[in-house]
């Protein structure tokens, strides 16, 4: 690993696969040193030597293992992307499994913020920080089977709003980038509980959806603004995608 004075520093959550693997890759080519953070070592150790980064093995609902990561990147640090997150089913709220629900509210929404929290002060130090959440635009309108996702996603939405008025008086950005359909080799599979015929189904049809590569180029994108520049919030979707319940698909 460079000294902290050899390169922008950077932690990306969830960095194990997906958006936060493609985030990874592209901050690198940025130029930052990247710490990448997630819960599978394995993968996060072999993205690491791929980018030059370095791995910690991180559980972002857990405070020690949060701490850890804190400890590992020091007193400086210029890029939070909080990536980490995930949806659990599609219950009705009728049907809700509320520990699916637990669940993505402390990933999506207390992770976050135990993240954040933990890594402010080596922001602040930076002298001209950022954080990034990875939200979606299930944060923004809400639909059938979708409500527990949702709620996650709208409290991501508030802490990054409550934060920003928080700390206007600090050399930090806040922001946030809320992506629509992303296709992606995990999301929907976990969603629906591995089941590989239903998650190619949310895809069917759909021409050109979101990959994570598109997301990384976004957060990438806010990331290098000049300091002073702030991207309150940044919606991406596919042009097949109206909004969460409205997508254009062929046959």
């Amino acid at each position: 690993m460079p000294s902290k004075s050899a390169a922008k520093t950077a932690v990306v959550t969830g960095a194990s696969s997906g958006i936060g693997a493609a985030t990874a890759r592209r901050l690198a080519d940025d130029g930052y040193h990247v710490f990448l953070a997630a819960r599978r070592a394995d993968r996060i150790e072999a993205l690491a030597e791929e980018i030059g980064g370095t791995a910690i093995a991180t559980d972002v609902t857990s405070d020690d293992s949060v701490a850890e990561l804190v400890e590992a990147v020091g007193d400086r640090l210029d890029l939070l992307v909080n990536n980490a997150g995930g949806a659990f089913g599609v219950d009705k709220v009728a049907e809700a499994d509320l520990q699916k629900w637990q669940a993505m509210f402390e990933v999506n929404v207390v992770g976050l913020t135990r993240v954040t929290k933990a890594l402010l002060p080596a922001l602040i130090a930076s002298g001209a920080g950022a954080v990034i959440n990875v939200g979606s635009i299930a944060g923004r309108r809400a639909y059938e089977g979708g409500a527990g996702y949702n709620a996650a996603k709208f409290g991501t939405r508030a802490v990054t709003e409550a934060l920003r008025l928080e700390i206007v008086d600090q050399p930090v950005r806040i922001m946030e980038v809320a992506p629509g359909m992303v296709h992606t080799e995990e999301f929907s599979l976990v969603r629906l509980d591995g089941d590989q015929a239903a998650a190619d189904k949310v895809y069917a049809g759909v021409e050109d959806p979101l990959v994570a590569d598109d997301v990384a180029d976004a957060i990438s994108w806010m990331a290098t603004r000049p300091a002073h520049v702030n991207i309150d919030e940044l919606v991406i979707k596919p042009r097949a995608q109206a909004a969460p319940h409205k997508v254009h698909r062929e046959g």
